[in-house]
């Protein structure tokens, strides 16, 4: 099955943002219990340091988890960035923003790529750039209203709802046409994960799949 149409069976992908590296492999043994399979660990672009925990919890991932998780890399803005995330094991990249130059990059190493994108001329020049899937973000200002109006002229794009979903809109986004849907603190709490308390996160987690299944 190619990593595209396994993201669209999944559904949901776990946004991970300013989470430690100590607490990587927890998390993703709680999510995969909850029924959640995906993994976006997004850049920290305010350091150095930051950009490096990064690399280190997609590495820890891939070399640990891969049995479990599909990891991908989040906010990636430049081509260097792609490269570092292929090197240290991501199969997937998300960015916030359309940049060709990291769509390029990103398609070159045979990955699959969701550019963030608002507007339907965004979201077409993404898809025409080479975008897997568009994420539409934020979504919590587009709505599922929005969602629904842009894919009467562009059906034929994948879309994923990403910022302000949570348990109690995610069916009405995905009725609306998005093929996944990225989850972050709602899910993804760093409170509770720095108090040890992964079986919240998995709770949580039975409760996205559930809402979108169930």
């Amino acid at each position: 099955m190619e990593l595209s149409d396994k993201i669209r069976e999944n559904k949901i992908i776990a946004i991970v943002r300013g989470i430690s590296s100590r607490y990587i492999l927890d998390l993703a043994d709680a999510l995969y219990e909850g029924g959640i399979a995906m993994m976006e660990v997004t850049f920290d672009q305010t350091s150095k340091a930051g950009i490096q925990e990064t690399l280190g919890s997609i590495a820890l991932l891939k070399e640990k988890r891969q049995d479990k998780v599909k990891v991908g890399a989040g906010t990636v803005l430049t081509p260097d960035q792609v490269k570092a995330a292929r090197e240290a094991g991501a199969e997937y990249i998300i960015t916030p923003n359309v940049n060709r130059d990291v769509i390029d990059e990103a398609k070159k190493h045979q990955m699959v790529v969701m550019p963030g994108a608002y507007t339907p001329t965004e979201i077409e020049l993404a898809y025409r750039a080479g975008a897997d899937i568009v994420k539409v973000f934020p979504s919590s200002v587009a709505g599922p209203d929005y969602i629904r109006a842009v894919r009467g002229p562009l059906a034929h794009i994948p879309l994923a709802a990403v910022g302000g979903v949570d348990v109690q809109n995610i069916a009405e986004f995905f009725r609306a046409g998005v093929c996944c849907a990225g989850i972050g603190g709602c899910l993804v709490n760093k409170a509770q994960i720095e108090a040890g308390n992964f079986t919240w996160v998995c709770e949580k987690a039975r409760e996205f799949t559930k809402a979108l299944n169930g």
